[in-house]
């Protein structure tokens, strides 16, 4: 193990899940990613995420093209 990666510290927020019931019977679930953690992560409007399952209990969620867009404003 490298210093840098001995020096990684992990954080952690907690979020509901929520669910809306729709009148077609069909349901929408929804994770919100708490503001801090979307500031820190400098998250904008619109980006792709892709969600890995690692198993029942544990899954990633990856930016698809992180830092594609400049700070500040459109491309």
């Amino acid at each position: 193990m490298t210093s840098d990666a001995a020096s990684i510290s992990f954080m952690g927020y907690l979020s509901k899940l929520q669910v809306i019931e729709r009148a077609n019977q069909n349901r929408q679930y929804y994770l919100i990613c708490p503001a801090p953690l979307a500031a820190a992560l400098e998250m904008e409007k619109g980006e792709e995420l892709e969600w890995v399952i690692k198993d029942r209990k544990t899954f990633e969620i990856r930016r698809m093209q992180a830092g594609a867009r400049s700070k500040g404003g459109r491309s």
